[in-house]
């Protein structure tokens, strides 16, 4: 009865039965019997949707509420839901926050990194002063050298290739066989049967 008026809001058999049970351990006969009881008493009103009896608390206990009182209810229930989404919003904020500082390297183990890290610039420190003091470093000029070495040869590939080609052509011309059985028979290994290609510069 007491938690029927404090929340003045109806009840089954069944919701009072579950409450009851839960702290004290009552059967469900002797909680229906109990409600039918107090109905029967006035102590609480009952009325019937259907197969299922509803148990509320006699509304006439109860002082009127007028409008004014309405709209004062109204504003602290949009108050307190707003608050309720603020403090949402913040556990949603605080909740990131954690997960982020629990996917964060502790300080022992950013010690541990940084001691690596270390290790390893001294090893690329040592292998860069190996390279600098090496004496077979190839000069600038020996560097020009080769470049143009390589550019004459080049250019001499492409010339000769050409001939050869000039050549076989003329020379098919006349010949009963394929290309391929003439350059097999004469014993001619082309840069494609090498796999090898002429540069392009």
């Amino acid at each position: 009865i007491k938690e029927s008026k404090n929340k003045n809001r109806p009840y089954s058999a069944q919701d009072v039965f579950c409450n009851l049970q839960k702290q004290h351990g009552l059967g469900k006969t002797a909680v229906v019997k109990a409600m039918e009881l107090l109905a029967l008493e006035g102590k609480i009103k009952e009325k019937t949707y259907g197969k299922q009896k509803i148990y509320f608390a006699d509304q006439a206990q109860f002082k009127d509420v007028n409008d004014a009182d309405l709209k004062a209810m109204d504003c602290q229930i949009s108050e307190l839901i707003a608050e309720a989404q603020s403090l949402t919003q913040s556990c949603r904020q605080l909740d990131a926050e954690l997960k982020e500082l629990n996917s964060s390297l502790t300080t022992e183990e950013m010690m541990s990194e940084i001691q690596e890290l270390k290790a390893e610039c001294s090893e690329y420190r040592a292998r860069l002063e190996k390279i600098k003091s090496a004496t077979n470093h190839v000069t600038p000029e020996e560097k020009e050298k080769v470049y143009k070495e390589r550019t004459v040869y080049v250019k001499e590939w492409k010339k000769r290739k050409r001939l050869a080609s000039d050549m076989i052509n003329a020379i098919l011309e006349g010949y009963p066989k394929s290309k391929k059985e003439f350059l097999d028979e004469v014993g001619v290994e082309t840069d494609e049967d090498c796999k090898v290609v002429v540069p392009s510069n």
